[in-house]
């Protein structure tokens, strides 16, 4: 199924449909324009980050050390999507619409909730190694995050709505669903997000999936018929 042979002729075939390419640069343009109007609304909640909030959760149980699984657990989540979409070109476009609505929408919401983090959370300060270090001095090259961007976990809501989108993949949906409440559990752990946060995620996800789903109806069949 994934033979190299087999990926260039779907790739082959996939660039030779006029449509695909128009709707594969479409939604490479949405997705790279959402992540710049993530990165200003980070910096912007950022800036505005009132005082912290007491959090029935929070409040009642100790911090834990979650830096790594914290930074890199996206990273390998992101590493398994990225393989799956790439090894079928026809996939690419709901795909990264799907993800570039979900960034838009999340950045509308941090822009309007300015609650400061928790007090006592686990600071993501890069100590455990130096590539750590880089990255979390600068949050928005990987995790799109200031740290004053708390509604809505992206860490929860990503993988829970990619397991709607990738449903009829098995293995994907079941490891999406996973993904997603082992990182809700992490960032309450790591009183890193509130627990508003984390349960409020689910719900914003799945209507940003329907909001996805039939905005770009003909991208989802597409994708639907190659899974």
């Amino acid at each position: 199924m994934y033979k190299p042979s087999n990926i260039i002729h779907k790739y082959r075939e996939a660039f030779r449909d006029r449509k695909f390419v128009k709707s594969l640069i479409i939604s490479i343009l949405l997705l790279l324009g959402a992540l710049v109007v993530n990165y200003f609304a980070a910096a912007y909640a950022f800036e505005r980050a009132s005082s912290a909030v007491s959090d029935i959760v929070l409040s009642n149980i100790p911090v834990f050390e979650v830096d790594w699984i914290f930074v890199f657990g996206p990273m390998v989540f992101g590493l398994w999507i990225a393989i799956l979409c790439f090894s079928n070109p026809r996939t690419l476009p709901f795909a990264m619409k799907s993800v570039a609505m979900f960034v838009l929408i999340r950045s509308g919401f941090i822009t309007l909730t300015h609650i400061g983090p928790f007090p006592d959370h686990n600071i993501i300060d890069g100590s455990s190694a130096a590539l750590l270090h880089a990255l979390s001095n600068n949050p928005n090259f990987f995790l799109l995050s200031t740290g004053a961007d708390l509604f809505f976990s992206g860490h929860t809501g990503l993988p829970f709505m990619l397991a709607l989108v990738f449903w009829k993949h098995r293995l994907t949906r079941i490891f999406c669903f996973a993904t997603s409440i082992f990182f809700g559990i992490i960032v309450l752990l790591g009183h890193l997000h509130y627990t508003i946060d984390v349960a409020s995620a689910f719900f914003i996800s799945y209507t940003i999936f329907v909001i996805t789903a039939k905005t770009f109806k003909k991208d989802r069949e597409e994708f639907q018929a190659v899974m």
